[in-house]
């Protein structure tokens, strides 16, 4: 089976990089450790810490194996040195709202999706149906929320 293709920008590639290495380096090892003292202390059967390191390890190489194939099946976005006239991957967009309100995004993949900092997923309802998109088209997007309706007033 084929792996679905991650969208990342450079720097969300380096963030996912960073954080298999500390996982490896760091985690990996204290969670050993931990499963080590646990067993010290009171063998495996009935033992709280025993259990709760074991999940905590399962977490841990759980975590490490989705980072490798992220990373893996990764799609690099590259950031254009000319604005486009089109929505896209990697786009920083300003919509106006039905208040009037102007709203700051950068189109990102799902994995770097953060929409407290404006990084919404090109998957996200907002997201979508901004893509392909140009300066003045309006769009609506369904959201949880209800109807979204936009003006796209800017492509960076």
């Amino acid at each position: 089976m084929t792996q679905k293709e991650v969208y990342l920008t450079p720097e969300g590639l380096e963030k996912l990089k960073a954080e298999l290495d500390h996982l490896e380096t760091v985690r990996r090892p204290q969670v050993a450790e931990q499963i080590h003292r646990a067993k010290e202390l009171g063998g495996t059967v009935d033992n709280a810490e025993y259990d709760d390191a074991k999940n905590e390890q399962a977490f841990v190489e759980g975590r490490i194996l989705t980072l490798e194939n992220m990373i893996k099946n990764a799609a690099i976005i590259e950031e254009e040195k000319s604005p486009s006239k089109w929505v896209k991957l990697g786009s920083k967009v300003t919509v106006r709202n039905v208040d009037g309100e102007e709203e700051h995004y950068t189109i990102v993949g799902s994995a770097e999706a953060s929409p407290g900092e404006g990084r919404i997923s090109n998957e996200s309802p907002v997201g979508s149906a901004l893509l392909g998109k140009k300066v003045g088209n309006k769009v609506e997007a369904q959201t949880p929320a209800g109807t979204l309706k936009l003006k796209l007033i800017a492509i960076e």
